[in-house]
């Protein structure tokens, strides 16, 4: 043991303890933000000892727990605030109040979140000016949720933003995009968040963000789904109660709130209008569809000054608490109904109900009034293309906005799935997802819906450490290209220990949305069934030769069909692998190589399935 005076520890203290927090005094509230006078944003370590601080002086009603670990070690934390020192989550749904989640710095250069919530906490708990807003709800938020690329400070991570000073990086430690994580769930943050949203099971969620895109004079834009997707009730309760009173309350605080997200028809000409785009559960907020939550999208405007932002951010904050408390009973029976419904969804599996798969928009439009700037468009002499610059000068107008949400994509649910026990990697997805699962205890055979996928073309240069089997994000991108998958029925034997995920339960639609092949985040697609799409047998040239002049002597149809695509298509007929293999994959030994088939069946009953 090593002892050290009281002078010495003293001093040591003052040495650890933020620069920021050493100008203050006992009294002295300011966050770190605010001292700095919104040039600047407080480090992960400037962070966590301004909330220790805050809880330190709000016994009972603040607390702040770790929910697991980054890929570089850092934990990562919630803070929970709560009028009476109730704590416990289950207590807090047994009392009756509701549970507000909000996820700040997933995108970790956008941390306006993060010092919005410090300055609310502070608020309810310290001030106690807005204390009224735990009267029915219990305030719950992650400070940082991309700690790694937070600590990955630099002036210069995003060319896009005014402010602050120095700021984090998009990435985790890997580099993964967190928000586009959420399905796969391949880095450890999002396999913490999943245990931890399960064991506290909010309400409602909230992610912040910044946004990049056009310029305009709105300071605030945001969105609630309430596509065909999400369950009826909480639909209406979004578009009749929260979105107008968020935009309400928003504008009456000075802010310039526009209740949706800003995406131009042409980037390159506002007078286009606005389209709308679709969620799937890669985000965030595609996810608590899946859940069967209410989710909220917050776009702070990237090119506003920093203290704006951060109190917009404040403002929509403050504003949904006010919208929840004397909602909170409505919202939790509207949740407690949406999950009864999801896992009835099995039930149907001998009906027409359809599930819908992928959202997308048709051509009606509604005129909205828009605030934009006047711009100038003209023929780049650099990209060569049509370019746009914004003035300052207002541009008030209206603009036709797609508002035609419709199903894209859907399918009738089974009443389970049954997945081979060597497909390891894709049922540790659906554990790391709390979705529950049983074990066949013997093989057994029996009757299965299955796909045959063909035409499969996969993305060019990798999107989120894959090259999945759809269209990525970002310059370089080049699509890919699904194919099409046939359900065939078939008798089947799976070996035991095979997993079934029976659709009776609330997370069913996590289960259809990953198990089903052609949904826009599924296993197929992330690419975790690549090896069906590979070809292990072939045939050497000179048996092949020998198979091809057999085939045309007993098949005078095949042999004309053969030639005739000598005749129209050059490629083929100038590449001899390409002449050799039309007659493999046309032979027996191709057919049993059973290429594209998917392993995962279908059940439409569980009938004499030996489960453990």
């Amino acid at each position: 043991m090593i002892l050290r005076s009281a002078t010495a520890s003293a001093a040591l203290f003052l040495c650890s303890v933020p620069h920021a927090l050493l100008a203050q005094t006992a009294s002295d509230w300011r966050t770190p933000t605010e001292i700095s006078g919104y040039r600047t944003t407080p480090d992960y370590a400037e962070t966590v000892a301004y909330l220790e601080r805050v809880a330190a002086a709000a016994p009972g009603r603040v607390k702040i727990e770790n929910f697991g670990k980054t890929g570089e070690g850092r934990d990562l934390k919630i803070v929970i605030a709560s009028k009476d020192g109730m704590f416990d989550p289950a207590a807090i749904h047994a009392s009756g109040r509701a549970i507000l989640l909000v996820q700040n710095s997933i995108h970790a250069g956008e941390m306006d979140g993060k010092d919005s919530c410090l300055a609310l906490l502070r608020d309810i708990v310290i001030a106690k000016t807005k204390a009224a807003l735990l009267d029915h709800v219990v305030f719950v938020f992650i400070p940082v949720y991309n700690i790694d690329g937070h600590e990955r400070r630099s002036a210069y991570n995003r060319i896009n933003q005014n402010g602050p000073e120095v700021i984090g990086w998009r990435g985790n430690g890997s580099n993964i995009n967190l928000n586009r994580d959420y399905m796969k769930a391949d880095a450890p943050e999002t396999r913490a968040f999943l245990k931890m949203f399960h064991r506290w099971m909010p309400d409602f969620f909230v992610d912040d963000h910044v946004t990049d895109g056009a310029d305009f004079q709105y300071d605030v834009t945001f969105n609630a789904d309430s596509t065909p997707d999400v369950a009826p009730e909480t639909a209406k309760w979004i578009r009749e109660s929260v979105t107008p009173e968020l935009e309400h309350q928003l504008d009456a605080a000075g802010h310039v709130a526009f209740p949706d997200l800003i995406n131009l028809n042409d980037d390159t000409n506002p007078a286009k209008g606005l389209t709308n785009i679709s969620n799937p559960p890669r985000f965030s907020t595609g996810q608590m569809i899946l859940e069967n939550r209410p989710g909220l999208l917050v776009e702070l405007h990237m090119l506003k000054d920093y203290k704006t932002r951060v109190t917009g951010n404040y403002e929509i904050l403050r504003a949904l608490l006010e919208v929840m408390n004397p909602d909170a009973a409505k919202l939790i029976a509207l949740n407690r109904d949406a999950d009864a419904d999801a896992a009835k969804l099995g039930a149907h599996a001998l009906g027409n109900a359809q599930f819908p798969l992928a959202i997308g928009w048709g051509e009606e439009t509604t005129p909205v009034v828009f605030r934009g700037y006047r711009y100038e468009r003209a023929l780049s002499e650099i990209s060569g293309s049509m370019w746009v610059s914004y003035t300052h000068e207002p541009w008030n107008t209206t603009l036709p906005l797609t508002n035609e949400a419709k199903v894209a994509l859907s399918t009738t649910p089974p009443a389970a799935y049954i997945i081979p026990p060597q497909w390891t990697h894709v049922i540790d997805v659906l554990a790391a997802h709390d979705v529950a699962m049983r074990r066949t205890t013997a093989a057994w055979t029996g009757k299965v819906e299955r796909y045959r996928c063909t035409g499969m073309q996969w993305q060019g240069p990798p999107f989120e450490g894959r090259h999945p089997i759809f269209h990525g994000e970002g310059a370089g991108a080049e699509p890919g290209k699904f194919g099409t998958c046939a359900l065939t029925t078939e008798s089947l034997t799976f070996p035991a220990g095979s997993v079934v995920v029976t659709l009776d339960q609330r997370l069913s639609k996590v289960a259809i949305q990953w198990l089903e092949p052609e949904a826009p985040d599924s296993a197929v697609r992330w690419g975790f069934f690549d090896p069906i799409f590979e070809q292990r047998e072939y045939g050497e040239a000179y048996v092949l030769e020998k198979l091809a002049r057999e085939e045309m002597a007993k098949d005078p149809p095949l042999k004309a069909e053969f030639e005739q695509r000598i005749q129209s298509d050059p490629r083929f007929a100038a590449s001899p692998t390409a002449r050799l293999e039309f007659f493999y994959e046309r032979s027996p030994w191709f057919l049993d190589n059973r290429v594209g088939e998917y392993p995962v069946g279908r059940l439409l009953s569980l009938d004499g399935l030996p489960l453990e």
